[in-house]
């Protein structure tokens, strides 16, 4: 959450700490593990691995870290481009800037607000060349275009056949943001496990939270080697202050590692609460004109990290302030990140899903704990909305 809520107001999205999060906490605490080194940044690392089906996990303080040393390791430089979704948290995008690089903005599926993949080869076949050095160069800016970093929006995994597929063939590093995904399967398999690297999120807002923090997970030896380096400063020596690069303070601490461990532990419960709260909501939100919940394509399980609604734009603002005045804490989704001032100047290709997406999605309450009784009672309202126009 990004503000206080009111003692009575129906949260957005807010943590579920009822486990063993203060048994493993206290646990650091009397031995006096409480930095980035320790038995539970282990255990969180492997749980993670096992879980998304990876050979390698790195624990990192934020998802925006691991996005960031991600980009880094995979061989991002300065004067590079990386494709980005323009319906997004600003994370991924800024990471781009932090290591010199340019953003090239590509629209969203209208369905699953995922980066339209079609659009994404029509932009390769008709914007971009592949020079013989093997690699892929924007027909207008003459720059390399050196990787992609979709997010799963929302928990829905993008359509990553034709994903892997395009960039297989144009050379592109798919650097997955699955921060708001853990759990979600794309035809079986883990998202996070699709791309070179995977980047998850540990946020209080997240389907599990370690406050902040976040996760590389790879099947790459060398590449995990390499971002646990960079993300230690880059210390060369376990003894000697020796350093071979400029590295970073980026590594989770063992505290925050025993409270993701007590989460993870849930984590399958939680999903199933999502999923079934997300079954209650499409249910009760059918008989509505003019409301179109977002669902799951079938090859998808997501797991439903936030419910978003479709509503006419005239209308959007306006519910959302009737929700707010009736205890319900509800969101838009973000401002296109290609519409922001220090973005505006960059290239874009085909921005329209995205401006509807915009203009009509809310998100409503979707935390762990929220009831059934809550859900009708949202719902209610927003019949009552409706019913008063």
């Amino acid at each position: 959450m990004s503000e206080p809520v009111k003692k009575n107001m129906i949260p957005l999205s807010e943590p579920e700490i009822s486990g063993n999060e203060w048994k493993y906490i206290k646990d650091c605490l009397d031995t006096g593990w409480v930095s980035s080194v320790g038995s539970y940044v282990d255990r969180f690392e492997k749980m993670l691995a096992g879980y998304t089906g990876t050979k390698y996990a790195v624990a990192v303080v934020n998802g925006t870290s691991a996005l960031h040393v991600s980009l880094i390791a995979c061989g991002v430089c300065s004067g590079d481009e990386v494709i980005v979704p323009t319906l997004t948290f600003i994370a991924p995008v800024n990471t781009v800037r932090y290591c010199g690089a340019y953003p090239v903005f590509m629209d969203c599926d209208a369905e699953t607000l995922c980066l339209d993949i079609q659009k994404l080869i029509d932009f390769f076949k008709n914007e971009c060349a592949q020079n013989k050095d093997g690699y892929t160069y924007n027909k207008n800016t003459k720059r390399r275009i050196k990787a992609i970093i979709p997010v799963h929006i929302f928990g829905h995994p993008a359509e990553l056949d034709g994903l892997v597929e395009v960039c297989k063939k144009y050379h592109i590093d798919i650097i997955e943001d699955a921060t708001e995904s853990l759990g979600s399967e794309y035809k079986g398999k883990r998202s996070g496990s699709f791309g070179k690297t995977g980047c998850f999120s540990f946020n209080g807002n997240k389907i599990i939270t370690t406050g902040g923090g976040g996760m590389v997970v790879t099947d790459d030896y060398a590449l995990a080697k390499r971002v646990k380096h960079l993300t230690t400063q880059a210390k060369k020596d376990p003894f000697e202050f020796d350093h071979d690069e400029v590295g970073f303070n980026y590594r989770l601490t063992n505290i925050q590692a025993a409270m993701g461990v007590a989460q993870m532990e849930r984590l399958d419960e939680f999903i199933c609460v999502k999923r079934k709260n997300a079954e209650i909501y499409r249910n009760l939100l059918s008989d509505i004109n003019g409301i179109r919940f977002s669902g799951e394509r079938p090859e998808v399980k997501s797991n439903f990290w936030f419910y978003t609604i479709n509503v006419d734009k005239k209308y959007k603002n306006s519910l959302m302030k009737y929700l707010i005045s009736k205890d319900i804490q509800v969101r838009p989704i973000w401002r296109l990140i290609h519409t922001l001032p220090m973005y505006k100047d960059s290239q874009v290709y085909k921005i329209e899903n995205a401006v509807y997406a915009y203009e009509t999605c809310i998100n409503l309450p979707c935390s762990v704990s929220l009831k059934e009784k809550e859900i009708k009672y949202i719902v209610e309202n927003i019949k009552k909305y409706f019913e008063s126009l």
